[in-house]
């Protein structure tokens, strides 16, 4: 490891550590433009110079593009090298607006510092300057480019960071531009990121603009919940209301970026619509009201019809916290549940997903970018959790080999290799992979068996599922790769899928490998739903006890049926028997219009709480700000009322988790803190697993894995091999399935109004070779008839997806919920295409 000295200081790194990163672990921070740890070195902004006095190079150098040596003697002091970097600013000035006082990253601003610390205040320069035309680049971004100084952050991000092309470098010289080659929303759903790495204010927020200065905002550290990953954010609140959200660095996690999805999907946490005054039959009510009149109507059902009359349906976007009260609530008072969520297939694969984690196998999203081989398995990165493509994105740079075993038209950012199995083809197709690997390593160790579990020969048939010839290809790099990662999706794939992949990648790891395993769920907080969850009821269950009113009441902690659940008209109808509807949410539904008693709740914004990612990592929200409504509604928009009151304006929402513990004892006395630390308390006793989390003012920012496959390892029936799929669907029927979009889908973020303008129309994907069959063209009108109702959508025509299959987006401008179920078949004769323009 070479030694330097740095500014009279000696320092010891490792090799291939940039003179810049050595200064900044002994707290010199060498200035910088282009230099990003996330980019690496590119060398453009020349403001890095540092005087090199001995070693292998001598003079002014540029400190990001030198490796640390044995023997250097390195100045940031050295006065040729301030006067270079002094030269650099003033320049880079030159052409400069000077318009900080109307710039939204001023006072945040990098050439703002560094113009500063440079002394430079004078522009001796009496030319005209250089001016340029700024661009529209859609809802998110303010594009002013006359505010460049030539970095190249924005391109190297763009487009060799996350892969996207349409925005880019232009020209040369003076002329050089960075845009797009024609004004239009950016393509990226990671484009947000611009606003973050641009060191000035070339690109801005422009939902957030002239809103208020960095240091106007009430600051702090938080986690996105619009997916199962858990990226970490800085949540940025003023007035009540959160107005920006940006990315927090974590090393195992997200590193230096989010997505947009994440990023601006925070709206719903202050829309005009939200409802914050608890409600009894329709009117507004006080709390103590309310909380009181569900205390005495539960109570009645459960003294008359018996506690399994009272049911409760959780969320998997709640906190750990509210999903630890919601089941200690049912275990006090013998209700029926807690169900967190609407399928029970799923339910079951994200369990046993959980349980077969464990920290052998468990990677993150960081673990994940240092792969050299990544077959996933049912999984769309894009679509359902964005910033897994961004992490497979950099394996691929590094040279990985990536693989997708999907049905769907899958879109991403770099070259991988598609295989289109369908659905219900997985299971047996993951099998014959695991039964070549272990054929293959059983051949290379004399006097080793293969487990009698693994069984199934390639048909004939199956070959109409797959080609035998790829599989063998992926076998074959598994074996020759030394940190392979097995990704798998719980949504779309057969429930034995999830043990199967760990299957995988435990053999993988017999066979002295560094393989990981990585899972994608449906919820933010799933693994702790699948935790806390018991296989005994479902949803399903329950609704059928309430069409039988074996159920009476139904309590909805954070949860939408009418959103999730695929059977609209069932669930109306069921919903209508019953004698009580408690529902605690922060979220404008038709669940919440519907209720008998209604308890609003605060978001994690204003209740913070923990939230355990799909890895089984345990990590801490802190509280943004205090909650209420926001100054903007109170005020209509102009000045707030010159008056003083003892409370604030929409302070009746509490945290859900309170709020069950309050429905518990039917009070509201004011013992927050007692009730919280006896609900911890209550959840390590009857989850040993969750032990490390205590204390909770001791918690780690980088957070705590959990461990639950150490524990009883809780398997879906998968001992005797699978069967092969020896019938198929008859010739007139296709397998319909429905998917999550990036926008449009999510049910935080479509309550954005920025993002909003960014979804696209939905569409059914069908095959070439499926819309050759049925006389439908790209673009035709298309008429799914169901019992319950037509599902009017346009066509999109692709070539890269499984044949057999549609794929249907859960969008919510769709009547989706006409289908009955998140999976069906249907017969050709239920799919009408009508070309409109004949």
């Amino acid at each position: 490891m070479p030694k330097l000295i740095i500014d009279d200081q000696e320092i010891e790194v490792t090799e291939g550590t940039k003179v810049i990163d050595a200064a900044e672990k002994l707290g010199i921070v060498i200035p910088r433009f282009c230099f990003h740890p996330a980019l690496g070195s590119v060398g453009a902004c020349r403001v890095c110079a540092v005087k090199f006095l001995q070693g292998p190079f001598k003079g002014v150098q540029m400190s990001c593009m030198i490796d640390a040596k044995d023997g250097m003697v390195v100045s940031t002091t050295d006065e040729e090298a301030v006067d270079f970097r002094k030269h650099v600013i003033e320049w880079l000035m030159m052409n400069h607006p000077h318009d900080c006082p109307v710039c939204d990253e001023g006072g945040h601003c990098l050439l703002q510092d560094l113009t500063i610390a440079g002394g430079h205040g004078i522009r001796r320069f009496q030319g005209k300057k250089r001016t340029h035309f700024d661009q529209y680049l859609g809802p998110l971004i303010q594009h002013d480019m006359n505010r460049c100084i030539q970095c190249y952050r924005c391109s190297r991000f763009y487009q060799e960071f996350s892969g996207y092309r349409d925005l880019g470098v232009m020209q040369i010289g003076s002329r050089v531009y960075f845009g797009r080659y024609k004004a239009g929303t950016l393509e990226s759903p990671f484009a947000g990121n611009l606003t973050d790495i641009c060191p000035t204010g070339v690109y801005t927020d422009k939902p957030s603009r002239f809103f208020g200065r960095r240091w106007d905002y009430e600051r702090s550290p938080s986690v996105c919940i619009n997916c199962s990953l858990g990226c970490h954010t800085v949540a940025s609140a003023r007035y009540r209301q959160i107005v920006r959200q940006e990315a927090k660095f974590s090393e195992a996690v997200n590193g230096h970026f989010i997505c947009d999805r994440g990023r601006y999907g925070f709206y719903y946490a202050g829309q005009d619509k939200r409802p914050r005054q608890p409600r009894t039959r329709g009117e507004e009510a006080s709390w103590e009201n309310s909380l009181r009149t569900a205390f005495d109507e539960l109570d009645r059902i459960s003294r008359e019809s018996g506690p399994a009359a009272v049911a409760c349906v959780g969320s998997v976007r709640s906190s750990l916290e509210t999903q630890a009260a919601l089941k200690r609530l049912c275990r006090t008072k013998g209700w029926n549940g807690p169900v967190y969520g609407m399928d029970p297939d799923i339910e079951i694969k994200v369990k046993t997903a959980a349980f077969e984690l464990d920290s052998d196998l468990a990677v993150s999203l960081g673990d994940l970018e240092n792969a050299d081989y990544i077959l996933a398995v049912g999984v769309d990165p894009v679509n359902e959790a964005p910033m897994l493509a961004m992490a497979m994105r950099q394996a691929q740079r590094k040279g990985a080999k990536i693989v997708l075993a999907d049905p769907r038209p899958i879109g991403l950012p770099f070259d991988f290799n598609h295989l289109p199995v369908v659905p219900d083809a997985m299971d047996l197709w993951l099998n014959l992979l695991l039964k070549h690997m272990v054929e293959s390593a059983t051949a290379q160790t004399p006097g080793a068996k293969a487990p009698k579990s693994l069984d199934g020969t390639v048909s004939e048939d199956m070959t109409r599922l797959w080609n035998p010839d790829q599989m063998e290809e992926v076998a074959r790099g598994l074996g020759q790769s030394l940190r392979p990662v097995i990704v798998c999706g719980t949504e779309i794939v057969p429930k034995t899928v999830p043990g199967l992949a760990a299957d995988c990648a435990r053999h993988l790891k017999s066979m002295k490998k560094s393989s990981g395993l990585f899972y994608l769920f449906t919820g933010a907080n799933a693994f702790g739903a699948a935790l806390l969850s018991e296989f005994e009821t479902s949803f399903e269950k329950i609704l059928t006890e309430i069409e039988t009113k074996t159920v009476r009441a139904l309590v909805l902690v954070e949860s939408d049926p009418y959103l999730n659940f695929p059977d609209r008209t069932r669930l109306e109808r069921a919903l209508e028997r019953l004698d009580m509807l408690v529902v605690l949410d922060y979220l404008d539904s038709r669940s919440v219009r519907d209720a008998d008693v209604f308890l609003p709740t605060m978001t994690l914004y204003e209740a913070g709480g923990f939230f355990i990612n799909q890895e089984g990592r345990v990590q801490k929200v802190s509280a943004a700000f205090q909650g209420g409504r926001p100054i903007v509604q109170v005020s209509g928009g102009s000045h707030p009322p010159r008056s003083f009151r003892d409370d604030i304006p929409g302070h009746e929402a509490r945290p859900a988790w309170q709020a069950l513990e309050e429905l518990s004892e039917g009070t509201s006395e004011s013992r927050k803190n007692e009730m919280y630390t006896e609900l911890m308390q209550w959840l390590v006793e009857a989850h040993p697993m969750f032990s490390d989390i205590l204390p909770v003012d001791a918690f780690p920012d980088t957070g705590i894995r959990l461990n639950p496959g150490q524990g009883i390892r809780t398997r879906i029936q998968r001992d005797r091999p699978v069967a092969p799929h020896s019938d198929f669907k008859p010739d007139n029927d296709l397998e319909l399935i429905t998917v999550d979009w990036t926008f449009g889908t999510e049910e935080l973020s479509v309550r954005s109004p920025y993002l909003r303008q960014m979804e696209k129309d939905p569409c059914l994907f069908l095959s070439k070779i499926d819309a050759a069959q049925l006389g439908i063209s790209d673009g035709d009108k298309i008429v799914i008839r169901t019992d319950e109702g037509n599902i009017d959508v346009h066509a999109a025509v692709v070539e890269n997806m499984a044949s057999g299959i549609l794929v249907l987006p859960r969008h919510h401008r769709l009547d989706w919920q006409h289908l009955k179920a998140l999976k069906m078949t249907l017969n050709k004769k239920q799919i009408l295409g009508i070309n409109e323009d004949g």
